[in-house]
């Protein structure tokens, strides 16, 4: 995990809703992810949600309305110690009320007076009844709080527990703890960027069963697409065949060969102020398809003509504007530098991101990875730990000049 992500005090409010009932996933989900937690229950919180079942969770105690300006703890004044202590604040489930008197600033409980003294940031998860939510008077508030600087989140859409379907669910423990990670990453530097990243294989098809392709899992341009997600920018992930899972906060654009990658990322590139393309792009298609399985038929050798697909990267390059920032990426077995130094400018590139595939931990498939960020100019920086670290380290190189100063 990228340090900036570990040890973190993150405070999560409880109130009254029956999302409630998911709060002890919730803290087992921040305490795995290594945070240390603090805990505070409304009074209506608890008649959903055990104060001991989230104090045994969290490891301490858990701070409840009767504390609030109590004769055993007022003297701690909790909602300013625990505003001060936390680097984040969760507010999950987020009621109605909640949400009103927050945007009103009532502070006579407790968690109304620790949101009023908050100067960390503060995550807003609402979870209520469709109509609730849609209620015009909630719909002013969200917009004001958002207008605020509160982060608030929609809810998801499905059952809900009073029966109705729509939205309103809260979300799960993943996408919570994603936006919370957004929430404090320590750059906010693609704020308003359009972003779009390549990943994962392609598949060229040479009959209904059979295809070409690589073992390229989409691993390392997912980290890119959610360094730059957690930076600010606005995602847009081209993505070919994979397995890959959470993919929430990105515009998700599914593609199987070549052909279709470039159509899907030529249609947008203009559009994006950085263009990453991670991608494992099959070099070489079948020259032709048959609509046929193809069959054995006694035969010892199958030959196959194949023809080269087209070079994104470079019709990237031809098109690219001005202020435009292009990242390629070099999968390698030899030569690595002498090779991707090769492609910056054939490709127009301002980046690119070289790794020795046939190195041990890198490469295809794995956890970790060690590349060569490689500059227009011929700089090259080693970057190497998991592909999170990496594409964190990546980013830090790829923005420290950009956008040119005007």
């Amino acid at each position: 995990m990228v340090p900036w992500k570990t040890d973190r005090k993150i405070l999560l409010a409880v109130t009254g809703g029956i999302s409630a009932y998911k709060a002890p996933d919730i803290l087992r989900g921040l305490v795995k992810a290594g945070c240390r937690v603090e805990v505070v229950l409304t009074e209506d919180a608890e008649r959903f949600v055990s104060p001991m079942v989230l104090s045994t969770l969290a490891g301490r105690r858990v701070w409840q309305q009767r504390d609030f300006l109590s004769d055993d703890h007022g003297w701690e004044i909790p909602h300013i110690a625990l505003a001060d202590w936390a680097d984040a604040i969760l507010v999950a489930p987020c009621t109605a009320e909640t949400l009103a008197n927050t945007a009103h600033g009532q502070g006579q409980k407790l968690v109304g007076a620790l949101l009023l003294a908050a100067h960390a940031p503060v995550c807003l998860f609402p979870a209520m009844n469709v109509h609730m939510l849609d209620n015009p008077a909630t719909a002013a508030n969200i917009a004001l709080l958002r207008e605020r600087g509160y982060i608030v989140v929609d809810p998801e859409s499905g059952s809900l527990a009073c029966g109705y379907e729509g939205r309103g669910r809260l979300p799960s423990t993943e996408v919570i703890l994603e936006e919370l990670w957004r929430a404090i990453s320590p750059s906010r530097h693609l704020s308003g960027k359009k972003v779009l990243v390549t990943a994962g294989p392609t598949w060229e098809f040479l009959d209904p069963v059979r295809f070409l392709s690589n073992p390229s899992t989409g691993k390392m341009g997912y980290a890119m697409a959610r360094a730059a997600w957690y930076r600010g920018a606005d995602v847009s992930l081209v993505l070919g065949p994979s397995a890959l899972h959470n993919l929430y906060g990105f515009s998700v654009v599914p593609v199987v060969s070549a052909e279709d990658m470039k159509r899907e990322v030529l249609a947008r590139s203009d559009d994006m102020d950085v263009i990453v393309k991670a991608a494992a792009v099959g070099d070489f298609r079948p020259a032709s398809y048959s609509g046929e399985k193809i069959k054995r038929r006694d035969r010892d050798v199958l030959s196959i003509e194949l023809e080269q697909n087209p070079d994104i990267a470079a019709a990237l390059g031809e098109r690219k504007r001005t202020g435009q920032l292009l990242v390629g990426f070099a999968a390698e077995s030899h030569n690595l530098l002498e090779n991707a130094k090769g492609k910056i400018a054939k490709k127009n590139l301002d980046f690119i991101i070289a790794n020795d595939i046939t190195a041990p931990a890198s490469g295809f498939g794995t956890d970790t990875n060690t590349v060569r960020v490689i500059d227009a100019g011929g700089a090259c920086t080693t970057i190497e730990g998991t592909k999170e670290d990496v594409a964190e380290g990546i980013w830090d190189i790829l923005l420290g000049g950009w956008p040119p100063s005007s």
